[in-house]
């Protein structure tokens, strides 16, 4: 027969199983390439103006877009079809659309090598579906030609109309061309100088610096890695360029456990979100803002610990959030008696003021 305590040893014994595993990962890491980027190496955006041609009865009212009609005009006279300037001004066209074309050019990028671009119009344009790019120069900011593009454009929406009535799906007045430009221009990139490349922190922050640093410098020998400050880092590197690829591609996979980022409360009033980091503490405090009040009583100002929330009405509606209250308490009580952004944004800005929200408050 078997005994309860025989029972309950296999319990926690297959319990132990399944959480060994567990037990054993290692904490999260990030890679040094999700952390930072090299110094110079980075996109251009580049841009062109345009036309669209083909489209089905969608295109610019010319009447109103004389830009249009000036481009047709201009087209045309390369082409070896010159108007005059009465004609230009009658012509009703309403397949074609003027459009501005952008894309990025991406580091490294060579003679040759395609590119997707971003087709949208600048006119009255109803529909850029099914419409053909014509020849169109994309230029950087210092007005030089980097690539061409052209291509049919694919718009990922539809539409139709009937009778006054009207329905659209998506956006139909921009849309994209895969490998619609071809690079003629490159930009040269030149990475680090003197045998040594520095690394720029998404964020300044010295202590992942320091991190980053340790990283190196445990995986690739003593003094290869460098603080320069709290985002940029200098790594000495192999002077032949194929060791230094090979180089910058293992130290860029070294693993990394950035420290914890500054207490943060994002608020949008626009759609109401709040978002916050688990680094955000609170104090007690009482705010009263117009029908509203709000009473955080906390015998501790870490969050979650014995904290008491309350949140009252004129009209006599009162909620208490107990044992473990948090910000997120506050913003969910306030939700529930129905406070618009502006008054959770407002309270949230007064407890900044009191000193009772040790956070930083972004608004956004």
């Amino acid at each position: 027969m078997k005994t309860k305590s025989g029972k309950l040893f296999r319990q926690t014994a297959i319990l132990a199983a399944c959480l060994l595993p567990l037990w054993c990962q290692p904490a999260l890491a990030d890679r040094i390439k999700d952390l930072a980027s090299i110094q110079g190496v980075r996109n251009n955006q580049l841009i062109g103006y345009g036309i669209v041609v083909g489209l089905d009865n969608t295109g610019d009212q010319t009447t109103q877009t004389p830009f249009t009609t000036q481009a047709i005009a201009n087209m045309l006279s390369q082409l070896g079809v010159n108007l005059t300037q009465e004609q230009s001004q009658k012509l009703q066209l309403k397949n074609v659309a003027a459009v501005m074309v952008t894309a990025n050019l991406p580091p490294f990028s060579r003679q040759g090598q395609s590119i997707d671009v971003t087709v949208s119009s600048m006119g009255n344009a109803k529909s850029l579906r099914g419409g053909t790019l014509l020849m169109t120069q994309l230029k950087g900011a210092d007005g030089q030609v980097y690539a061409m593009a052209q291509g049919s454009v694919m718009v990922g929406g539809a539409g139709a109309s009937s009778g006054g009535s009207k329905v659209t799906v998506n956006h139909l007045s921009a849309g994209r061309i895969p490998g619609g430009a071809s690079v003629e221009r490159a930009v040269p990139t030149l990475i680090g100088q003197g045998g040594v490349v520095y690394y720029e922190l998404s964020t300044t922050d010295f202590g992942t610096a320091q991190k980053v640093v340790d990283a190196i410098n445990r995986s690739m020998g003593p003094g290869t890695a460098q603080a320069i400050d709290g985002r940029r880092i200098a790594v000495r590197t192999p002077e032949d360029a194929d060791s230094r690829v090979a180089f910058l591609g293992r130290v860029e996979n070294l693993d990394v456990q950035p420290v914890a980022g500054m207490a943060k409360v994002i608020v949008n009033p626009r759609t109401g979100s709040v978002v916050m980091n688990q680094k955000v503490t609170l104090e007690a405090c009482a705010v009263a803002h117009g029908s509203l009040s709000v009473v955080v009583d906390a015998g501790q100002p870490q969050l979650g610990q014995g904290a008491d929330i309350q949140v009252k009405q004129d009209n006599g509606s009162l909620m208490n959030v107990k044992a473990g209250a948090n910000l997120a308490d506050v913003v969910k009580a306030l939700n529930a008696l129905g406070a618009n952004p502006l008054d959770l944004l407002a309270i949230l800005q007064a407890m900044k003021a009191a000193g009772a929200l040790r956070a930083d408050l972004e608004i956004i």
